[in-house]
């Protein structure tokens, strides 16, 4: 039985500088196009631990939209119910300085009309045979209330994952139903109207972090921290740290969407939350060294999963 994976597709524009990234300047660089996108990134992270995820999307009815669909079929993605229209990827523009962190993004977003047509016409069978669910939260709310209703429906826990947090603050109905929420340290900021200053403690955003989730009775919540790791809690009072893996970074995007692939994996297949949040963080490790969006190939027992690998 599959993880459903239910959001978006981008194409990313990535800009790296030669030298030291002058914002107010002219740098020379280089420029990538990858495939991205929160939903298709978490979707090929989980191929890449040999899992066979189902992915529930739009694409482009393009060349360039049958490229991803011929890539996340190359890793044994069920693409069965990605829908090929106009307007069905989004574009997300990312310049990076000299150290691999994002220093400035924009996007446009697609049209998601087809989406929620899709859910409508084949949710049963999307969702029926699912080992649990991850979707991308600050998707349209039509889209997200179904996803939480075929959720209910079968019994299936469900994680999400944010591109767009100020959005998602929109959706705050929702959290208290999401069995885990991964975000980074600004965004859960965002959520709680609170400042997450970068130099903060593990141990201080920990103790907040706390707090806020048992007070918004969200179930359970891990805020990534870049290179200070990651801090989890639950709404019964759990809480601890993830410390990060010592890495040479390259590129940081997508770093927080192989995170969430890891901690569902992990949530789904019986390990405990600090057990994810370190699935996430190794997972993670792996993918800020190189400048794809998503993790390279292991296989589940790496992982410490008791999963044999399907053919």
């Amino acid at each position: 039985m599959p993880i459903v994976v239910v959001g978006n597709v981008f194409v990313d524009i990535k800009g790296f500088p030669d030298n030291r990234y002058i914002p107010a300047g002219r740098n020379s660089g280089w420029v990538e196009f990858v495939h991205g996108g929160v939903g298709r990134n978490v979707a090929e992270d989980i191929a890449n631990v040999e899992l066979r995820p189902r992915f529930v999307s739009m694409v482009d009815d393009t060349e360039q939209g049958e490229a991803v669909l011929r890539k996340l079929n190359k890793h044994k993605v069920d693409t069965r119910f990605v829908a090929s229209v106009p307007d069905g990827m989004g574009l997300w523009l990312a310049i990076h300085d000299s150290t691999g962190d994002i220093v400035s993004s924009i996007s446009k977003r697609p049209d998601m009309d087809a989406l929620a047509r899709m859910l409508d016409e084949h949710g049963d069978e999307i969702f029926a045979d699912a080992d649990s669910i991850v979707v991308e939260i600050d998707m349209d709310k039509e889209i997200i209330k179904r996803v939480f209703q075929y959720a209910d429906k079968y019994g299936k826990r469900v994680f999400a994952v944010v591109a767009n947090m100020s959005i998602a603050t929109q959706r705050r109905d929702f959290f208290q139903s999401i069995d885990c929420f991964v975000c980074n340290a600004q965004e859960a900021g965002i959520l709680f109207t609170d400042d997450y200053m970068p130099g903060m403690e593990p141990a201080e955003l920990m103790e907040a972090l706390s707090q806020r989730v048992i007070s918004a009775r969200i179930p359970a919540m891990v805020v990534t921290m870049g290179s200070r790791g990651a801090v989890y809690a639950t709404m019964d009072g759990d809480k601890g740290h993830c410390a990060a893996r010592p890495v040479r970074v390259r590129d940081t995007s997508g770093a927080g969407d192989t995170f969430c692939s890891g901690v569902a994996i992990g949530l789904t297949y019986g390990k405990s939350l600090p057990e994810a949040a370190d699935i996430g963080a190794r997972l993670a490790a792996s993918v800020i060294t190189v400048t794809e969006n998503t993790c390279p190939r292991f296989l589940p027992r790496e992982l410490g999963l008791e999963i044999d690998v399907e053919e």
